[in-house]
């Protein structure tokens, strides 16, 4: 059997930087959080199919930590990564900072873990690459998946058992 093509983390990064404008925010003045979670899921799939090469979908969020409240005053920045590969499967990182236009200061505003799966044109799931980190960051994450893996596991079985007893 061939060995397992392999890519660089930073081969799916992808970042988008936009400004927040008064019809992207909330009664507080800052970015709704449906505006930035909807900008999460659309760089983080662009990095999972620029991974494999393939058509992608969605498969969880596993969570969107609001760190920060991202103000009108601010840019937004997401950066996302392939951060982690199962066979068909593609955990991407995204990270997101909220700079203020006026004086330069950046700070981390949000994170969150997705997870992607390969589809071929039948609609199947098809192998992906492996990945490999290089810089700290990309490691510590690397490192760190099979843990969220465990708790996806758990959840995704705990949300199967949920869908059994919620009455339609």
């Amino acid at each position: 059997m061939a060995e397992r093509a392999e890519k660089k983390c930073k081969d799916s990064l992808v970042i988008k930087t936009s400004r927040v404008f008064p019809l992207d925010t909330n009664n507080h003045n800052t970015l709704f959080g449906g505006k930035l979670m909807s900008y999460i899921d659309d760089v983080a799939s662009i990095s999972a199919a620029m991974h494999s090469r393939c058509e992608v979908v969605t498969a969880s969020t596993d969570s969107v930590d609001f760190l920060i409240p991202i103000r009108q005053s601010d840019s937004v920045s997401l950066k996302s990564y392939v951060s982690s590969v199962g066979r068909s499967s593609m955990e991407v990182f995204v990270k997101v900072i909220a700079e203020d236009l006026r004086t330069g200061e950046r700070k981390l505003a949000a994170t969150s873990f997705l997870t992607f799966v390969a589809l071929d044109q039948q609609g199947k799931p098809v192998e992906v690459p492996k990945v490999i980190p290089e810089s700290d960051e990309e490691m510590m994450l690397f490192n760190t998946a099979s843990q969220r893996i465990k708790v996806r596991k758990e959840r995704r079985e705990h949300s199967e058992a949920f869908a059994n007893v919620v009455l339609l």
